[in-house]
């Protein structure tokens, strides 16, 4: 039974768990199982939940509304970026609390309403800064290859996903830590637009840049993660493009001189090949990015980044955060919402052209994992440019999301990234799931054993 549970989708999961076929504490069972089989190779968790989560799946069971929820009975994964009720939040950080939180998120509040049973909480970078995961709290390993990083800052949370530990997971993004661990692990990813699923109380964190979002293995249950989430139903349904839509397709970085590997460029040329056979309008054409946009990036994230510092011991901070950290002060006097204007205005006048931007995730595969808390600053922002596709649309506020996309020659998954304007998250669905039927992707990483 458990082989059996272990590896299916949530949409699956939750409509047996409706029927009265399973029961949510035999999904649960199963699945802590597979945390406890793989877990120890992967690093995934930072908490696992196994008694309270058997507890809240039995208590799913017994629910009135068993037959209307969503996500009955369905594992689901906590980045250690938001409150658990009962479990602390560390952020990947020794400077933080060991105390328990002593309630649940709002984004954890709609995930339980639904049905979902949060069975962990998932390892990060020290306050979710870095684009790989590892720290204090031990180092998260890629399931396709686990010499390599599963990205950052939800690292852990994609690790979990592909190893089929959880069928789902929500994750943070405030410069890619969605869509890069997405990409690095072969999932799909979305990060929202602005205020679409709930962040920090009143606000989106570091300086407006961060959202919440999930990540999953098929677009169906990316999209009802969302639903729920953002407490929009309608989410939920994806339909594929019914008119050709204008696509254009670009291979150039954001960043200056950051060199994208060939075989990343290759897959966003191809996916917009794909995208021309199915009837849509695919043109090369390039955003209009701007030193003064990474600029614009690079100082609301450093300044977010103080702002989560603020309280905290610096000696008891990593030797690579402090450097962000003492930055981030200065970098807070800096913020100016004329710069994120500015921005918007010249990608909304590209966007009057197209419907959808394609362009790859990632400028490389990630970086091996080698324990990058113990490496200097330097070290670490040198390495930080495989994922120079991501933050730009974070400054934007736009809806981004990772899609698989084949294999790099050595082995790891390769993904795109799918942009839009402000509230079409519903579209960047609906062509990620005509991409999903025209160029399917293996689920889960081979040594998950998941179908």
């Amino acid at each position: 039974m458990d082989d059996a549970l272990v590896g299916r989708t949530a949409v699956e999961l939750a409509q047996l768990v409706r029927d009265g076929v399973l029961d949510a504490t035999d999904v649960v069972r199963a699945h802590l199982g597979q945390v406890a089989a793989l877990d120890p190779q992967v690093g995934a968790f930072q908490v696992v939940r196994a008694e309270r989560a058997r507890a809240e799946a039995a208590a799913v069971s017994r629910r009135p509304d068993l037959g209307t929820l969503p996500l009955a009975g369905v594992p689901v994964a906590i980045k250690d970026s938001i409150s658990v009720a009962g479990e602390p939040m560390r952020v990947g950080s020794l400077a933080t609390s060991p105390a328990p939180s002593t309630q649940d998120h709002e984004l954890v509040r709609r995930l339980r309403a639904a049905g979902a049973i949060v069975i962990g909480k998932t390892r990060v970078p020290e306050l979710c800064i870095w684009g790989w995961t590892d720290g204090a709290f031990g180092i998260a390993r890629n399931p396709w290859n686990l010499d390599r990083t599963p990205g950052g800052s939800s690292g852990g949370s994609a690790a979990s996903v592909s190893a089929a530990m959880v069928p789902i997971a929500h994750g943070s993004d405030g410069g890619g830590s969605i869509r890069i661990p997405s990409a690095a692990c072969g999932l799909v990813g979305i990060k929202p637009g602005s205020d679409i699923v709930p962040g920090d109380p009143g606000s989106t964190g570091w300086c407006g840049l961060s959202c919440n979002g999930p990540l999953a293995t098929t677009v169906a249950d990316l999209a009802l993660t969302l639903s729920v989430m953002a407490g929009r139903p309608e989410l939920a349904d994806v339909t594929e493009p019914a008119v050709p839509l204008r696509i254009a397709v670009s291979v150039v970085s954001p960043m200056p001189g950051v060199k994208v590997d060939p075989a990343y460029e290759a897959a966003a040329l191809e996916t917009g090949a794909l995208l021309a056979r199915a009837g849509h309008s695919v043109t090369p054409a390039d955003p209009p990015y701007r030193k003064r946009t990474i600029w614009a990036a690079a100082v609301r994230s450093s300044a977010g980044i103080a702002q989560s510092a603020q309280g905290l011991k610096r000696s008891s901070l990593e030797r690579r955060s402090r450097p962000m950290v003492r930055a981030g002060r200065i970098a807070a006097r800096l913020v100016r919402d004329g710069d994120r204007e500015s921005w918007r205005q010249a990608t909304a006048a590209f966007f009057e052209d197209y419907d959808v931007l394609v362009t790859p995730a990632l400028a490389g595969i990630p970086p091996v994992a080698e324990g990058w808390s113990r490496k200097s600053f330097l070290a670490n922002t040198r390495a930080a440019p495989f994922g120079a596709f991501t933050g730009v649309w974070n400054v934007a506020g736009y809806p981004a999301a990772a899609v698989p996309a084949g294999f790099h020659p050595t082995g790891m998954p390769l993904s795109i990234q799918l942009v839009a304007p402000d509230g079409r998250e519903s579209l960047l669905l609906g062509v990620a799931k005509q991409l999903e039927r025209l160029r399917p992707w293996p689920r889960h990483a081979p040594m998950s054993g998941a179908r």
